[in-house]
């Protein structure tokens, strides 16, 4: 009796084990979440990163060296074309343009006095011709001694002599104005290469120089770009790059903004790949400049190559690969049944897909701590 009473309790014991065996792991083990398509919009994205700069980037420097007496920008602020950035000691370039003037202002009036001594002179020898032609009648005649006729020849000749003279002065007069004037101009234009103004209306990024510090010719004081040109600088992987054309629109996140996605334009694609990386580099414009902006701030991007406006898409997180086929596990009269999938797009954590599926169809999510699905296999949902 004893014995019979201990078979029962053990059989007892191994019909509990069962069931919670069967209700605890067998049951949960062959429990599966499942998610059904959704027809929606889908914009298929290329990914990259990169950074924040500029195709057209300035460096203000002096076309002459000296000490810089002012600079009237600074890193972060914005400027006008034309703008004055900076400022060069004139050293005596301002008393030698006034000593310039001063010597232009003197040789006018030289020149003007001697144009009028040149009218006295050509009134004086039209008088000496008058007298000349009448003694030379008057020696032909044998009226006046050789004397009188030769002291008029000779006073003709000597009024020409201070006529030709005078021209000649008038001339060196005339070249001393065009030298003089052209030593203004000299001087002026080595002033204003002291004066430094922006060339586009801009931002600036860096200054590189301070009050009172001796400059040389080509060297950088501020450096400033033009906002209009200010892009993402990105690279994509080369292998999925083949539909990635200029015009695209791109989403832009920076770093510094993780939260907001900005608006952009693809402008340029790369001729030449990096050989290393394998990468291609595109540039993308703003559509809308960020503000504040920060040069070589990290931005990544996502390039939209494909528009669907009506689509089913699924999770690619429920694809599964069967005898090298993509495919999805359905739940099919309580069993799992792999179905093979026609994928034409992929975006991100979703793909579209074109025949396979239905709107009704649950599919299975896979789940590594279930048992592994198999066809026909009963599942519970």
């Amino acid at each position: 009796m004893k014995t019979w009473t201990k078979y029962l309790i053990a059989l007892l014991i191994l019909a509990l084990g069962s069931v919670a065996f069967y209700f605890k792991v067998y049951i949960p083990k062959s429990t599966y979440e499942t998610l059904s398509p959704k027809r929606t919009s889908l914009n298929v994205q290329v990914f990259g990163i990169g950074n924040v700069d500029a195709k057209d980037i300035y460096t203000i420097s002096a076309q002459t060296g000296g000490r810089l007496t002012n600079i009237l920008s600074d890193e972060g602020l914005w400027v006008k074309k034309g703008d004055l950035l900076a400022t060069i000691d004139p050293v005596d370039l301002p008393n030698l343009l006034e000593e310039a003037k001063a010597s232009l202002v003197k040789v006018r009036y030289e020149s003007v006095a001697t144009q009028k001594e040149l009218q006295s002179l050509n009134a004086q020898k039209e008088l000496l011709q008058i007298s000349y032609e009448r003694y030379e009648k008057l020696y032909k005649q044998k009226y006046v001694a050789k004397a009188e006729y030769d002291k008029a020849n000779a006073d003709l000749q000597i009024i020409n002599a201070q006529i030709a003279s005078s021209h000649a002065r008038i001339n060196s007069s005339q070249a001393e104005v065009l030298r003089v004037q052209k030593s203004i101009e000299a001087l002026k234009v080595k002033l204003s290469r002291l004066s430094i103004y922006a060339p586009v209306d801009g931002y600036v990024i860096a200054k590189d120089a301070q009050i009172s510090q001796t400059v040389s010719a080509g060297q950088s004081i501020l450096k400033m770009l033009d906002t209009k040109t200010v892009w993402v600088e990105a690279y994509i992987d080369e292998q999925i790059s083949s539909t990635v054309q200029a015009g695209q629109k791109v989403d832009i996140t920076l770093r510094s903004q993780s939260d907001t996605i900005l608006s952009g334009t693809l402008e340029r694609i790369s001729a030449i790949s990096d050989a290393v990386t394998q990468e291609r580099q595109v540039n993308i414009s703003f559509d809308t400049l960020p503000t504040p902006f920060y040069i070589n701030e990290q931005a990544q991007v996502a390039i939209t190559t494909q528009n669907f406006s009506d689509i089913l898409t699924i999770k690619a997180a429920l694809l599964s690969l069967k005898n090298g086929k993509n495919g999805v596990w359905i739940v099919q009269n309580s069993t799992a049944h792999f179905v093979e999938l026609s994928i034409v797009a992929r975006s991100g954590e979703f793909v579209g897909v074109q025949s396979g599926v239905d709107e009704s169809t649950k599919i299975i999510v896979p789940d590594a701590s279930k048992k592994p699905l198999s066809e026909g296999m009963r599942v519970h949902l």
